[in-house]
């Protein structure tokens, strides 16, 4: 026995994409952002509640982009993206809510992800550079105390991970290609045995 169970469908929605992005971390709310094309508020973050009727529910639904939601370690934040103030932003919102939402970037970011204690939020700003916001959380408002560049770096993606310290990193990056060394070919060399 592999300890596979059997696929369960959680939920489907034919009128739009759904992608799921973080999952609580009691693990009764998988959180997801959707939109269509025919949708007045193009992307929204909703979570999806794995008990009782599974019946989803807006986390953020404006008329934005509200997308890469990203809930915090003790389940009572959610970082996510949006253009809600022209370029892409992080903000935080409360959840379940209600709430004001922090907007914790201001020269834009994508991929916010959390240090697993709660008191940082890392992103990537148009600059190349990561970011650290130190926050609190533990109120019952949020509030950004400073945010520092971390160092410049070159990511595939955005993709990158943190480790629960918030002390390291794995990034994919793309490796910068060195010219290749010449390669010299020597003909006639046996005429050189002769003298």
């Amino acid at each position: 026995m592999n300890g596979a169970g059997a696929e369960e469908l959680l939920f489907a929605d034919r009128a739009s994409s759904s992608f799921p992005t973080s999952w609580s971390s009691d693990g009764k709310f998988i959180l997801y952002y959707n939109g269509s094309a025919n949708s007045p508020t193009g992307n929204d973050l909703w979570v999806l509640p794995l008990d009782g009727d599974r019946k989803p529910v807006p986390v953020v639904k404006e008329p934005f982009n509200q997308v890469f939601g990203q809930f915090s370690p003790d389940g009572r934040w959610v970082a996510y993206m949006s253009n809600e103030s022209g370029p892409i932003e992080i903000y935080v919102t409360p959840f379940p809510g209600p709430g004001d939402k922090v907007r914790v970037s201001t020269e834009g970011g994508v991929a916010p992800q959390w240090r697993r204690d709660g008191s940082e939020l890392f992103y990537s700003a148009p600059s190349d550079a990561l970011m650290a916001a130190t926050v609190d959380g533990k109120g019952s408002r949020f509030a950004v105390i400073k945010t520092t560049a971390l160092f410049t770096k070159r990511l595939v993606g955005n993709g990158y991970g943190v480790s629960a310290d918030g002390q390291r990193f794995l990034l994919n990056t793309e490796v910068e290609q060195t010219a290749p060394s010449p390669i010299t070919v020597v003909v006639n060399w046996t005429a050189g045995l002769k003298k």
